[in-house]
């Protein structure tokens, strides 16, 4: 028996020697297989020494660079246009906003017929909110308003510089100093007086005492016949 004992034990050392042996070789080549698909080689990956820019030349599109450059410049003048005209149409509704109203365009020119205002009388009518005088001059008070001295005025205007036609007179019924209205065929120059602050006006509308610094204004009118006014 014990021959036998020793024969079986000897095998049993071979076996397990050949089956450790075998099971080395199978762990080194999964853990080879492992690592060799576990490795990745990107093609962007360049030297490790230096930093370099990809180059991905390759991957651009085939077209030309002038091409490319049109189709860029023509979406970028596009949204240009796109833009100015949107930006135009802003500015244009804005003004029209801000431009005057209907019923004052309509009163930017008011006519005036002449034939109603008798010699030595005076009318006043409404222009863009503001009163206007209109005095029809006697022949006397045309020679007073040239006999005044202009050195001697607050405000030097000869009765020529005032009118166009020197029996026509067309002021704004606006007192110079804070804008009250004045009294016609008062004063003590019988032209116009302001209640408010004192203010006296000669037959010219030139401002002759009181606080007023200047002249009535004159504001722009015409004859476009004998006898018709347009103001404005």
């Amino acid at each position: 028996m014990a021959p036998l004992t020793i024969a079986s034990r000897a095998l049993a050392r071979e076996v397990a020697s050949r089956s450790f042996q075998t099971t080395a070789v199978r762990a080194i080549s999964t853990s080879t297989a492992l690592n060799a698909a576990g490795s990745y080689s990107s093609p962007f990956k360049g030297e490790q020494k230096s930093t370099q820019v990809p180059d991905f030349g390759k991957y651009a599109s085939k077209g030309s660079w002038n091409t490319n450059s049109l189709v860029s410049y023509f979406m970028v003048g596009t949204m240009g246009a796109i833009t100015a005209a949107g930006a135009k149409s802003t500015v244009q509704e804005f003004l029209k906003n801000m431009s005057a109203s209907a019923d004052v365009l309509a009163m930017a020119k008011v006519e005036v017929d002449l034939n109603a205002i008798p010699e030595g009388k005076n009318v006043i009518i409404k222009w863009r909110g503001k009163p206007v005088f209109i005095r029809h001059r006697t022949e006397s008070e045309i020679e007073e308003a040239n006999k005044v001295e202009v050195s001697s005025l607050r405000d030097p205007q000869t009765d020529e510089d005032r009118v166009q036609k020197p029996e026509w007179l067309v002021m704004l019924g606006v007192c110079t100093h804070l804008g009250c209205v004045p009294i016609g065929e008062a004063g003590d120059f019988g032209g116009w007086f302001c209640p408010c602050h004192g203010s006296h006006y000669d037959i010219s509308g030139r401002i002759r005492k009181g606080p007023a610094p200047l002249n009535l204004e004159i504001p722009a009118y015409e004859f476009p016949e004998e006898n018709s006014l347009v103001i404005g």
